[in-house]
């Protein structure tokens, strides 16, 4: 406040007019300023004195707060250091602590990779085993694999479950070291399950059931978790494994087949039960089949036993036939034996008539005599031909009753598809057996009446010639 009455005097001193002009209004008005000049000049002073007293105050209070500052000061670096160290220490504990998730990951990638590897090992260890040996480890084997899928167990559990099961493989290999006996069940062959006792050596098992009665090798049927008891075909054999299962040691008698040889006999069937699993496709196929071996034995038969007169004869008639001798040549065409011979013989009847005529009625006669040696001969052509299409029909309804089987049971069991299946081949097979053999003979005896029909033009042809050298008096054409 002072400060501002110093600036009002000045700018009033500055503002009034020059003394040497002043008027009595004005040397009052000068006496007035002065005494405010006065009072402002001892404002003035006042507020020196203040200022120079606030100068001290402020120099005597600066030295202490420029103290604490600095004191302050060195806090705050101390600070900012604490909180450097602080922040690069939770830094370091992040980073710690993503390398820890890290870790961690890492062990729960690898322990799911172990279960998963245990579970892989479980199923395995199942497949290989013998199915002697499904009942011995059963609660093992059940056990590593519904552990995975219980939900109430903690990893560390499921791991030992899985871990215990691979113990007991690690044991099986040592007790598998000359062999091992174990308790078990055995179908034998009537279908009966019986309690007894199981001696594995490699991949052979050998069961002897505990009453004695039932002694043989162990083997695994398509369809059955049991193992099968197949008995042995020497007596000698089914001593030496009774000693050997009963005591341990012993002759041990080994099928080198491990069993297949068993298997391959059972698939073993007669005739009578192959054709059976053909189907009712299978009735037509042989009625045909028959039928055209009646039609082609007969024909067979019939051309087979067909005569043809020798050349030196037929020259004979010829020559007849040449020189005008119609009587003789009559009766000489009637001595000559089959069709030929009846050719001529008709034709000889003939003689003295124009030799168009002759010509007729000598062809007339081989019209009639081919049409009579290739009777039933279409039907065996038939017979090849429909034989196939019959086994194609059953093909169709084999494959018919296949998916049938596929609608009702899937295709996890192939053994119920093996009835459609065996039914369409079998009648695709009995269908070409029919049918090459049919086509053969039709073929054959076509061939074998053609010779005959050819024979015929052949003496036909020269008989004609001959009357017309006798008509004409001229040589024979060549026939």
């Amino acid at each position: 406040m002072n400060i501002s009455k110093i600036l009002l005097l000045a700018f009033l001193a500055a503002n009034s007019p020059a003394a040497g002009a002043q008027t009595p209004a004005e040397a009052q008005s000068t006496t007035s300023f002065e005494t405010a000049a006065a009072s402002a000049t001892k404002q003035l002073e006042d507020a020196v004195r203040e200022l120079d007293a606030l100068r001290k105050t402020i120099a005597e209070e600066k030295i202490p707060l420029s103290r604490r500052i600095g004191e302050l000061e060195s806090e705050l670096v101390k600070l900012r250091q604490d909180f450097q160290q602080t922040t690069r220490t939770l830094d370091g504990r992040t980073l710690d602590l993503t390398n820890l998730r890290g870790e961690i990951k890492t062990r729960e990638d690898e322990k799911s990779y172990l279960s998963t590897l245990l579970q892989e090992y479980a199923r395995n260890f199942e497949s290989r085993l013998h199915i002697t040996e499904l009942q011995r480890y059963a609660s093992e084997l059940r056990a590593a694999k519904m552990a995975h899928e219980n939900t109430t167990l903690a990893p560390e559990e499921i791991i030992a479950a899985q871990a215990t099961l691979l113990a007991t493989s690690l044991a099986r290999l040592e007790d598998a070291v000359g062999g091992t006996r174990f308790d078990g069940t055995a179908v034998n062959p009537d279908g009966i399950v019986n309690r007894g006792t199981f001696a594995l050596v490699g991949p052979v098992a050998l069961f002897r059931s505990t009453d004695g009665a039932w002694v043989g090798t162990a083997e695994q049927r398509l369809g059955s978790l049991e193992p099968a008891q197949v008995p042995f075909q020497k007596p000698e054999d089914e001593v030496a494994a009774e000693a050997l299962v009963s005591a341990g040691t012993g002759q041990m008698p080994v099928d080198t087949s491990l069993g297949n040889a068993h298997k391959v006999a059972a698939t073993q069937e007669t005739l009578w039960e192959h054709i059976k699993k053909g189907g009712p496709v299978m009735w037509p196929i042989f009625l045909l089949a028959g039928a055209a071996l009646v039609v082609a034995l007969y024909r067979w038969f019939g051309l087979a036993f067909v005569k043809r007169p020798s050349r030196a004869k037929l020259q004979e008639l010829y020559a007849l036939v040449e020189n005008g001798g119609h009587a003789a040549a009559r009766t000489k065409a009637a001595t000559l034996p089959g069709p030929v011979g009846s050719m001529l013989a008709v034709g000889a009847e003939h003689l003295g008539e124009p030799r168009s005529l002759v010509e007729e009625v000598m062809f007339e006669n081989v019209l009639t005599t081919r049409l009579k040696l290739q009777r039933f001969l279409p039907f065996i052509a038939i017979s090849a031909a429909a034989a196939p299409l019959l086994g194609l029909l059953g093909t169709v309804t084999g494959i018919m009753n296949t998916f049938q089987l596929i609608t009702v049971f899937g295709t996890g069991d192939v053994k119920t598809l093996s009835s459609g299946i065996s039914e369409a081949l079998i009648t695709t097979e009995y269908g070409l057996i029919v049918a090459i053999p049919s086509l053969l003979i039709h073929a054959l005896l076509t061939r074998k009446a053609k010779s005959i029909v050819d024979d015929m033009e052949t003496s036909a042809v020269a008989f004609l010639n001959h009357v017309a050298k006798s008509e004409s008096g001229q040589q024979p054409l060549a026939a």
